[in-house]
């Protein structure tokens, strides 16, 4: 579950009673989740379901129930309704992390492509150096390189590697291959060049160890 702090020290403050008051009736809010300074990813529909008070904080959940309003559940079943429930808590939770992910991995890289330094937002992605589905694969910023699509696509292909100190690599066939310009200048051309895009905080920089996984990974394709 996630949490969010109270305003403040006092229990009695006006937005404290407010959130409060929002739990009790059960309402939905929006949570503006701060990725950046000044830069905030909408979260919503959230719902205050508990307080911890020797912690000053409310516990928060997502809408359950997104992911079978529109569907044929049988709302007389209550084991087909706690399945559904836990099940449209599980895709949730999982789309809101994408979604956070993506936002503080674009923001660190500046909105720049780390490998092309591309800046159109709409075309990178916040690709994983550990995939997700990997027990290491965590949806942290230090697990994450913005690239475009192209580049992306390479690098889960196994097709463009990233060495430890931050020198990209292409695969041999890949380099010996003729083809058009995407492939000389967009591909060809980076091997054995540096990034071009770095976070400019280190916390926000690539781990190491998960660089060193994912480039062994590369030199055995």
């Amino acid at each position: 579950m996630l949490r969010y702090k109270w305003q403040g020290d006092d229990i009695d403050a006006a937005d404290n009673r407010a959130l409060r008051r929002a739990m009790g009736e059960g309402l939905p809010l929006i949570w503006f989740f701060g990725i950046g300074p000044g830069l905030y990813q909408p979260v919503f529909p959230v719902f205050l379901i508990a307080e911890e008070t020797d912690k000053q904080q409310f516990v928060v959940d997502i809408d359950p129930q997104r992911a079978f309003l529109d569907s044929d559940v049988n709302l007389d079943s209550p084991l087909e309704v706690d399945v559904l429930k836990r099940y449209g808590t599980r895709i949730a939770r999982t789309r809101l992390h994408q979604r956070l992910f993506r936002s503080t991995v674009i923001n660190a890289y500046g909105t720049r492509c780390a490998i092309c330094n591309l800046r159109h937002k709409v075309l990178l992605d916040a690709a994983h150096i550990i995939p997700d589905t990997h027990e290491d694969g965590v949806p942290t910023v230090v697990n994450g390189m913005a690239m475009c699509k192209i580049h992306h696509a390479a690098f889960d292909a196994n097709i463009l590697g990233i060495r430890p100190d931050l020198v990209v690599e292409i695969r041999t066939d890949i380099l010996a291959e003729v083809d058009g310009p995407m492939l000389k200048h967009g591909l060809q051309d980076r091997h054995r060049q540096p990034l071009m895009s770095v976070p400019s905080k280190r916390a926000e920089r690539p781990s190491l160890l998960l660089l060193e996984t994912a480039y062994a990974r590369f030199r055995e394709a």
